[in-house]
């Protein structure tokens, strides 16, 4: 046993094991302020200033979760959070995978001109219409409302393109077999494309959540109303009520980051398969 555990560390290639020693130091690196982050959630402020190296506290502070959820807004921003999040992934996917669909397996005038102005547009900050959108929420009547957040969001350019390169990469046989058979372009839509392209969907759906979850800017300045506001935002406002309490702090930003942890350790052997897929076909 000892004979073979050697010869398979020789077999190593030196290149291999530098490689892996550097990704494990960077993972060690990236995971280092999360880890700081639970731990002083776990610990009173003076603990966070006095022990700032221990990571696990002599006695675990629970009181600071507690008081999270005590706030009276928190828990209100979590499920608005949701809502926003919920109603984006759904109609992102419906439209994207259809749109997708369409560039991909569809003959129609236009289709290569209008793609190509579809791609330009991402070449366009979103930072720098957020202005004019404003004005447009503002007469459409949006404003301080989910719908200036979900409506927005709903296309978007990157994953038409991601799911179109990888709806290409299907054999077009498949679906020729199916419209032999008597199927719509729906049908095989929802019943041979969709199945076939799950990797690519639950990608965009992850990143999605990741990105809707995560934003800032929009719900900072679409939306006035505290009681319909989001988590990130919120999280601003129950930093400047907790003040110095800064263990209270990273309990709040630890609640937050839990539904992206969970849906990603989930999703994460698809999230592989649809980004090594995603660069093959594409």
């Amino acid at each position: 046993m000892g004979a073979l555990l050697k010869s398979r560390l020789y077999a190593v290639k030196p290149a291999t094991l530098i490689y892996s020693v550097l990704m494990l130091f960077i993972g060690l690196v990236m995971i280092t302020p999360f880890v700081f982050m639970i731990s002083g959630a776990l610990k009173t402020t003076e603990q966070m200033f006095l022990e700032p190296l221990n990571i696990i506290p002599d006695q675990l502070n629970w009181n600071n979760y507690i008081d999270v959820f005590r706030h009276k807004y928190y828990f209100i921003w979590y499920m608005n959070s949701f809502i926003v999040v919920l109603a984006t992934v759904l109609l992102r996917g419906l439209f994207v995978t259809l749109a997708a669909y369409a560039f991909a397996r569809l003959q129609f005038r236009f289709k290569e001109v209008l793609f190509l102005i579809m791609i330009a547009k991402m070449m366009i900050p979103p930072d720098t219409t957020i202005v004019a959108r404003y004005l447009l929420y503002n007469y459409m009547h949006l404003i301080d409302t989910h719908w200036a957040l979900i409506l927005p969001a709903i296309f978007d350019v990157f994953f038409l393109f991601l799911l179109r390169q990888f709806f290409m990469g299907i054999p077009k046989e498949i679906s020729e077999a199916g419209i032999i058979d008597g199927c719509s372009h729906f049908k095989i839509y929802y019943k041979i494309i969709l199945p076939l392209a799950k990797p690519a969907i639950v990608t965009m759906v992850l990143f999605t959540f990741i990105w809707i979850w995560n934003d800032y800017i929009s719900p900072f300045v679409f939306i006035n109303d505290i009681k319909i506001q989001l988590l990130t935002v919120g999280l601003q406002y129950f930093q400047g009520e907790a003040g110095a309490d800064y263990a209270l702090q990273m309990a709040g930003a630890s609640i937050a980051i839990i539904p992206t942890v969970i849906l990603f350790s989930f999703l994460q052997r698809y999230f592989i398969e649809g980004i090594v897929a995603g660069g093959v076909k594409g």
